[in-house]
């Protein structure tokens, strides 16, 4: 294995997302994540409030998301969620992923019931860039990021695309799967 990340912020970590030159993707397998520069946007969204886009959120779309759309570069993710959605999973969609794609985020979701997972793609999160550079993101239980790793591993690599291709094969685009929803995510 390759070098460890122990924070979201390191500017190594942070440099795959600054300088990939086609494609960024990243397969998200937890219903729930605790990232603590959402804390106060996530209490009001559970008291009902429809903020929309917040400072955590605003910087990925200005520091990553539109920089890569206005360059001719793909950011993409597939996100295997548990309907009925989780409330992070709500906030998530209706916070966050509405924004992204509309600044040129490719989101994709595979819905799938409670305990229930996609046959073939593996249960655990990563970022691959450009095909070739596989970051492995490590949380725990409660969804607190722990760690990231680089993997050096040609095979796993390999893998990871199968894996993405996988994914984005059983995956619905994020516009149409919030068709299904209300402004808050609650079914309609």
């Amino acid at each position: 294995m390759g070098r460890i990340f122990r924070s979201l912020d390191d500017v190594e970590f942070n440099r795959f997302f600054k300088e990939f030159q086609f494609t960024a993707y990243r397969l998200e397998s937890l219903q729930k994540y605790d990232v603590s520069y959402e804390k106060n946007e996530f209490d009001l969204f559970l008291n009902g409030q429809q903020r929309g886009e917040f400072p955590g959120i605003a910087g990925w779309i200005d520091g990553t998301v539109r920089p890569a759309h206005a360059s001719g570069r793909i950011l993409h993710r597939v996100h295997v969620v548990e309907e009925p959605l989780s409330d992070y999973v709500r906030f998530e969609c209706s916070w966050a992923y509405t924004h992204t794609v509309a600044a040129g985020e490719d989101v994709r979701i595979i819905p799938v019931n409670p305990g229930e997972w996609p046959e073939g793609l593996p249960n655990y999160d990563y970022w691959l860039f450009d095909s070739s550079s596989l970051i492995t993101m490590h949380y725990k239980d409660d969804g607190e990021f722990e760690a990231a790793e680089i993997v050096d591993d040609a095979e796993k690599i390999v893998q990871a695309n199968l894996w993405r291709d996988l994914a984005v094969n059983k995956s619905i685009p994020f516009k149409e799967f919030s068709e299904r929803y209300d402004v808050l995510f609650q079914p309609e």
